[in-house]
């Protein structure tokens, strides 16, 4: 199958649950509900959810036995992002060419719906562990959410990033900044997906670290779009961190030293799919195609 029409079919897995999990209402707390759908729809890329039924299904087990989990981490990005739109962080008024959600909603239930994304995630993972035959699978891949999620995760890469807006920076503090905004997701998506499959703990762990060296280069181009990217493709305005003052990897080292970190990680990544041979083709596809992506 060719890796474009997998990656269209794990998205329709995905899409379908996700849409099942929250129902709208006529009741009192309508609006949140919308809220929470409309940034859920909004034309995510659903990368970390993809990548952790791909690595569930190349190491044995049916993607399906991690969906939950996969749904329950895109939810906790997308209340990432609709927190990051805020005045109060990176004030954006547009993501994936569609109005952000405060715009559409107002701030005060743009914070709700986040925080009924996050919520949420926690009730669908809690209640698909308890029904399982070996609920351990679940309280790992749980954990892994659960810490990637948090203040030692992407919440206390969130907060280094805020603070050191308009500050001159360090390569360890921007190796911070990288490997808990973006990286930790996307490691908690290739570690849960291999924990859902049953694999020991040492094995999880070097997905863990395949993870971070993915989302380290992913960011890496998500900052040099923010700089080279057009904003009609993207559908979000570009020069957005220089006009933030963010601590970018190209702002600290150049646009050249940034390609060539990028093309180093993804060799690395590629490295390590070595081992699985065949079973891996998707995710060196879609390996390949984030780090050369345009939007």
């Amino acid at each position: 199958m060719d890796w474009k029409a997998e990656m269209n079919e794990y998205i329709e897995m995905i899409n379908k649950a996700l849409d099942d999990y929250i129902i709208l209402t006529e009741e009192p707390n309508a609006i949140v509900l919308e809220s929470m759908k409309y940034s859920l729809f909004a034309g995510g890329k659903r990368l970390r959810p993809v990548l952790m039924l791909a690595v569930c299904g190349m190491l044995g087990k049916k993607p399906a036995v991690a969906l939950p989990y996969a749904c329950a981490l895109e939810m906790i990005h997308t209340y990432s992002l609709i927190h990051d739109d805020l005045p109060a962080m990176d004030d954006d008024e547009t993501r994936r060419g569609k109005p952000t959600n405060h715009i559409v909603y107002g701030e005060g239930v743009a914070i709700l719906a986040g925080d009924g994304l996050l919520n949420r995630a926690f009730e669908i993972m809690t209640d698909n562990t308890l029904t399982l035959e070996e609920p351990m699978h679940g309280l790992k891949a749980m954990k892994s959410i659960a810490d990637a999620s948090g203040v030692q995760g992407m919440i206390g890469g969130q907060t280094a990033d805020l603070q050191n807006e308009g500050k001159e920076i360090n390569d360890s503090m921007l190796s911070y900044i990288h490997h808990h905004k973006t990286g930790a997701l996307i490691s908690a998506a290739v570690k849960a997906g291999a924990q859902m499959a049953g694999v020991d703990d040492k094995e999880a762990d070097q997905w863990e670290n395949i993870g971070y060296a993915l989302g380290t280069a992913f960011q890496i181009q998500d900052d040099l779009l923010d700089i080279e990217g057009d904003a009609a493709e993207m559908g979000k305005p570009v020069g957005s961190d220089e006009k933030n003052k963010k601590a970018t990897y190209p702002a600290l080292y150049g646009i050249e030293k940034s390609r060539k970190k990028i093309n180093e990680l993804t060799q690395q990544v590629l490295e390590a799919f070595n081992p699985y041979g065949e079973k891996a083709d998707f995710l060196r596809s879609l390996t390949e195609a984030l780090v050369n992506r345009r939007s």
